[in-house]
């Protein structure tokens, strides 16, 4: 194969090849300014990956400052491979949120699989044991054969590495509308465990320390993915198929099982994978982080593909590698370790005191560059901020209810919306038992996971309603972390911390960057009101297709602590003869609601309203009353309102039914989305302890055996009654129904 010719720097300045690498015409100028001279082809390279916007965060940084990052609870914030939350007994969780959409869009099936993979990585290179998998997904409606394509391929993935990996996906939500049409979300999280002692950090330090390269060989595929990901998704995107990477989880496993027995060896300094920008983004970091430099010999990395030059090779974002700074004289302990699983472990650097990042090829140095100004200096932009007309609009419109002739009907035909139905046809493709710590499954409020050898047990989620969001951004922003609290809630435990997948679309859109900041201004104040600082997650901005952007979709993964199994609550009814309680009063609000979106086929209007010291009162009074032993079940209020949450928390509930009575307006009590509300089942004897420590909780009904939802309104008319059994195959059918 012939060797191409790399253009001069003359040349790449003259023809201005640095813009086909993202980079404008500014920042060219401030890297010949920063070198003291033209930067050759894999200079530019260098710094057009580390200064995308999906590394070094350029557009987004002034208001991820906004985040409330610390806590007594907090280990670990912003800044490493994840964020690490203390869970007592000498154990933390760890635990991060990221984005692959751009590649799902393009390669669904392994732009979903390699985000799996790379978000493993990045809670194992913190020392931890992953031992939980989420996601998020968006897709548009399914209707076209190419939503469908993405929606099966993209579980398909996710279950495909997660399975063969061993780690159990046990939790997540998938949201259909319009906007994702061209442009899927796919969020993955992993979760995992670790002793305080086991806690690593990405770090290049100790001058002469050796530099290694761990695991899987380097190809051509990725090649600026990083790049691919901080711009719009055009027709033209398809042919940038060559920058979706390709997942090998049974060679991850052995990584994984190698990093963790190297993290016990006091020879080792420092980890981090090779995730967005590859072997450049991990060597530039962890050396910046150290306040030290690394020189490379790019003739030792191990590779795949011959011919390759400096510039694929630091690009390449080739899957399943980790970069490891170990003690000098200790780097044949390491060779042997990963011999042991079969990998590569080769020595291709040492840690340097002159704050450089400096690459030898063929005899060569091919770059010379300090690696502060590839990682922490990166330039940060304060983007213009404008008030979108649409928003004005709506905050002008009265609250008003939609038009409802048959309740019944309509619930059933709200339990057929997507967003809504079962998504048992993706949980079922996951193995969310593997490792049998799995003490809720997927299905209920939050998943729940044993913590082993002990009596504790971690609850996660994750949640965004971007309806509420794009129809107003700060209060969107309150309700998606609130909705992520109120799950954790239910299922009995106590909120820790989040991790963030900020969504948007172009931030050179005035009005796309006001909904980004009034997003933070909102998740920022509910984490301060819910004692749930940001410990880490990830920005994917440029969420756009030919001009068309997604709804601002700020996911939240949160993580709360079981502090005693016995207090594991789920959402499904217990008994009959329970009674049935509502918390919170309803208002009519239906914004952004599954019931607008259903009967008009757009949304409109204003979000509902959150008022977060209310919404902090309920939560902890329902957890009292949980760990008091005093709930049967519960569940929070969320699409679709009363009606589809009473109809859910029947249908695993073998045999039982359930009567209520709603006063007031019957298509509010039934269908409006107002939050901070949940649904509780109690038994008598416990109604009135109960009741003592739940002030706003409303008596509305009692659980029955005769499998049948009853709903009466004002002067008992009967506002809606039929079988559990028909709402159920509604709600499970509608997703394989759509897929046929």
């Amino acid at each position: 194969m012939s060797v191409m010719l790399e253009p001069s720097p003359e040349q790449i300045k003259e023809q201005k090849l640095y813009t086909q690498m993202g980079m404008s015409d500014e920042e060219f100028g401030m890297v010949e300014k920063i070198l003291g001279r033209l930067p050759n082809y894999t200079e530019t390279g260098l710094f057009s990956v580390m200064w995308s916007e999906h590394c070094s965060y350029k557009n987004s940084k002034p208001v991820l400052r906004k985040f409330p990052t610390k806590g007594p609870q907090v280990l670990q914030g912003p800044g490493e491979g994840a964020g690490i939350v203390d869970i007592g007994d000498g154990q933390a969780v760890v635990f991060k949120m990221e984005s692959h959409n751009h590649p799902s869009a393009i390669e669904p099936y392994q732009g979903a699989a390699t985000g799996v993979g790379g978000i493993i990585r990045d809670v194992f290179s913190m020392g931890a044991r992953p031992i939980a998998m989420l996601n998020s997904l968006r897709f548009g409606e399914l209707e076209t054969p190419r939503v469908k394509y993405l929606f099966e391929e993209v579980v398909a993935g996710i279950a495909g590495y997660g399975n063969c990996i061993g780690i159990p996906t046990v939790g997540g939500e998938v949201q259909f509308d319009p906007c994702y049409e061209g442009n899927p979300l796919v969020n993955a999280m992993c979760v995992g465990l670790i002793n305080h002692e086991d806690i690593q950090k990405g770090i290049a330090s100790g001058v002469g320390n050796t530099v290694m390269y761990v695991g899987a060989k380097t190809g051509r595929d990725g090649i600026h993915g990083a790049t691919f990901a901080s711009e719009e998704l055009t027709e033209a995107s398809e042919e940038k198929r060559p920058a979706v990477q390709v997942g090998d989880p049974f060679m991850e496993k052995l990584l994984l099982e190698a990093c963790l027995e190297l993290v016990k060896s006091d020879a080792l300094v420092g980890i981090q994978d090779m995730g967005a920008a590859g072997l450049t983004s991990s060597s530039a970091e962890m050396a910046s982080k150290a306040g030290f430099g690394i020189e490379m010999n790019l003739d030792f990395v191990p590779q795949r593909e011959t011919n390759m030059t400096a510039y694929e090779m630091m690009l390449s974002e080739s899957q399943e590698r980790m970069l490891v700074v170990v003690k000098k004289g200790r780097e044949q302990e390491v060779i042997e370790l990963f011999e042991k699983y079969d990998l590569d472990a080769v020595a291709v650097g040492v840690v340097t005191e002159d704050k450089m990042l400096r690459l030898v090829h063929k005899g060569e140095v091919v770059a010379e560059v300090p690696a502060d100004a590839l990682a922490e200096d990166a330039p940060v932009y304060y983007k213009p901020s404008k008030v979108p007309t649409y928003y004005e609009e709506f905050q002008t419109m009265a609250n008003v209810e939609p038009n409802v002739d048959d309740y019944k009907e309509t619930l059933l035909n709200l339990l057929k919306q997507p967003t809504i139905a079962s998504k048992e046809w993706v949980y079922d493709q996951y193995d969310h038992q593997v490792r049998t710590n799995t003490v809720v499954a997927p299905g209920s409020d939050a998943a729940v996971l044993r913590v082993r050898g002990t009596k504790k047990g971690l609850a996660m989620t994750t949640d965004c309603n971007s309806r509420y969001i794009y129809l107003d951004p700060e209060t969107g922003g309150k309700i998606a972390v609130a909705e992520a609290a109120r799950n954790i809630v239910c299922s009995g435990a106590k909120p820790l911390a989040i991790t963030d997948c900020l969504n948007f679309g172009n931030p050179e859109r005035p009005e796309i960057f006001w909904q980004i900041e009034k997003s933070a201004d909102g998740i920022s104040a509910a984490c301060t009101a819910l004692n749930s600082p940001v410990i880490g997650g990830n920005v994917s901005l440029y969420n756009e297709r030919s001009g068309m952007a997604v709804y601002p979709t700020p996911t939240i993964g949160m993580v709360g602590l079981v502090e005693d199994l016995s207090h594991v609550t789920t959402q499904q009814f217990k008994h009959a003869g329970d009674f049935i309680y509502l918390i919170g009063e309803t208002k009519t609000e239906f914004g952004g609601s599954e019931l607008q979106k259903m009967t008009e086929g757009r949304i409109f209007g204003k979000a509902p309203e959150i008022d977060l010291d209310i919404e902090a009162a309920r939560q902890e009074s329902l957890l009292a009353a949980i760990t008091n032993g005093l709930v049967q079940s519960a569940h929070d209020l969320a699409e679709g309102g009363l009606a589809v949450a009473l109809a859910e928390k029947t249908f695993s509930a073998e045999g039982l039914g359930a009567e209520v009575t709603v006063l007031g307006s019957p298509v509010s009590s039934l269908f409006s989305e107002t939050q901070s509300r949940f649904l509780v089942s109690v038994q008598p004897e416990h109604a009135e302890a109960f009741e003592a420590i739940v002030k706003d909780a409303v008596k509305i009904g009692t659980v029955t055996n005769d499998n049948n939802i009853t709903i009466f309104g004002e002067q008992n008319s009967v506002l809606l009654n039929g079988s559990v059994e028909e709402f159920r195959s509604a709600w499970k059918g509608a997703i394989p129904c759509l897929l046929k």
